[in-house]
């Protein structure tokens, strides 16, 4: 069984089913309230439903006019005026460079066909990640859209004047462009807005609403931004995960993707992991 299996059976087994999803929180049929610090490996980084939540009323838009099946349409073509796409112009705008936008169906997909363009050159974007990269010289960087969607979509975000040279070393690259994987008119419009969403968020977001809680979270964690990388060792990580959901806490279930900080939230929340520490040591 996955690691996702394993979680959700897990939060069943113990809560019930999820009956809503707000913010950072998942309300359950027992009635009780989680604090979500998995949120998708980051795809609900902005939360679930919350305050940046006009992806869904775009989606649900888009859907409204039937454009669902596999064909173009204003929200997946290309400008006839830039010749980029709505999700392109996206990404240029989070990265503050000209990008192509390659939808991928996986983060290997993604590197795979990064690192086809540039060794030396590809990278993982993560938002307040603190990596002290610049991203405007990077040829290719790989994006988890800030969608809150259990679908495993990446985008990989292209330069623009790498894609537009035609010499025959870059055939290659031009064959990377183009292999962008195509999905429901309503799904990409909605992946659109989220880097809009996300671009938002970035101006409002910062160091002050993570670090209030490393009194208690840096027993278990070292934090960089939001993201939280575990310090208990791998072989225990199983049972930590399993812990924090007795303390009615939902963290990643991947020990190499990290947990996050939840937003907003109140301290009290990690209150019965303080009472009730998990016992390991370094």
């Amino acid at each position: 069984m996955s690691e996702i299996k394993v979680l959700a059976e897990s939060i069943k087994t113990r809560f019930g089913t999820v009956k809503r999803a707000r913010g950072y929180f998942l309300y359950t049929e027992k009635r009780v309230r989680l604090t979500d610090m998995f949120l998708e490996g980051g795809r609900a980084v902005l939360g679930w439903g919350s305050d940046f939540s006009g992806v869904w009323t775009v989606f649900k838009n888009v859907i409204s006019r039937g454009l669902t099946g596999s064909f173009i349409t204003d929200f997946n073509a290309l400008s006839k005026v830039s010749g980029t796409s709505r999700l392109s112009r996206a990404v240029s705008a989070l990265l503050n460079d000209q990008r192509v936008a390659v939808i991928c169906s996986s983060k290997e997909d993604a590197l795979k066909k990064g690192l086809a363009v540039s060794k030396d050159g590809t990278f993982v974007y993560r938002p307040w990640g603190g990596q002290g990269l610049d991203f405007q010289k990077a040829d290719c960087v790989l994006i988890a859209p800030p969608l809150a969607w259990a679908q495993n979509l990446w985008v990989l975000a292209l330069k623009q004047d790498i894609v537009l040279k035609k010499s025959d070393v870059l055939k290659e690259n031009e064959t990377v462009a183009g292999s962008s994987l195509f999905i429901p008119a309503a799904l990409e419009a909605a992946l659109t807005r989220s880097f809009y969403d996300l671009i938002k968020a970035l101006q409002v977001r910062e160091e002050k609403d993570w670090f209030k809680y490393d009194k208690i979270l840096s027993e278990y964690w070292t934090r960089k931004g939001p993201w939280l990388f575990p310090k208990v060792p791998e072989e225990k990580y199983a049972d930590f995960m399993q812990h924090c959901l007795d303390c009615e806490l939902v963290i990643s279930p991947f020990y190499s993707v990290p947990s996050l900080v939840p937003f907003g939230a109140d301290s009290g929340v990690f209150k019965k992991l303080e009472k009730n520490p998990f016992l390991w040591s370094n």
